[in-house]
């Protein structure tokens, strides 16, 4: 009974491993920053990002569960050439956090969007604004795959993740995949047992998940 018992658990176990690996967004190609490609297109266009319809929604992890939300884009704008995206910038409400997935009147909710707002992770008085600078878009293997500069918490480095681009009615929209960032990258180093010894079940995940969408369009 025992050993049928061991039996279950251990494949209980493993199951959970296979669903979890399964599950990861995979982690975004993370190098230094870079200078945006140079390109020769033509008639290319400045479209303004439409901020009501563009959003940043962010997952982060912990042993005993998650948490999840949005952040907002305050200003931004996509260089288009003929319905290709050749370039852009937007810039990062950091003050804008919110969390969803506790309810508002729960003072956890209160408890857990101060601990992301100070200076154990975003430190949002001190670093107001994070900023995005496209810095390369290309195809690879039948995908979509956009390059950009994060500045964040005044550490600039150059990311790279799938998206897909649709164009419709004189507007353009980038929307990634599910993609992870290794927050300790730019110094968000709360909790991280990659960064500190000793916080046995207490620590917090190093990848932040974030799932991108960008639409601007024609004034």
């Amino acid at each position: 009974m025992k050993k049928k018992f061991v039996s279950i658990l251990f494949i209980s176990v493993l199951s959970l491993s296979v669903f979890n690996c399964k599950n990861k967004a995979k982690e975004a190609t993370t190098t230094e920053a870079e200078t945006p490609v140079e390109n020769e297109a033509e008639n290319i266009e400045v479209y303004p990002v439409d901020l009501a319809a563009s959003s940043i929604a962010w997952t982060g992890f912990k042993p005993t569960g998650s948490h999840n939300g949005t952040i907002s884009i305050e200003e931004g704008m996509l260089n288009v050439s003929n319905g290709k995206v050749v370039g852009g910038s937007f810039i990062i409400d950091m003050k804008s956090i919110k969390v969803l997935d506790i309810p508002a009147d729960d003072k956890a909710h209160a408890k857990l969007y101060n601990h992301l707002t100070n200076a154990d992770f975003f430190d949002v008085e001190k670093y107001p604004n994070a900023i995005f600078t496209i810095t390369e878009v290309k195809e690879v293997a039948g995908k979509t795959m956009l390059s950009g500069n994060l500045t964040l918490k005044d550490v600039k480095n150059n990311v790279t993740f799938p998206v897909t681009i649709a164009n419709q009615d004189g507007a353009t929209t980038i929307t990634s995949e599910v993609f992870s960032i290794d927050r300790t990258k730019w110094n968000v180093q709360y909790g991280s047992k990659s960064i500190f010894d000793n916080l046995g079940d207490k620590f917090i995940n190093d990848d932040i998940e974030l799932k991108i969408t960008v639409k601007a369009g024609k004034s």
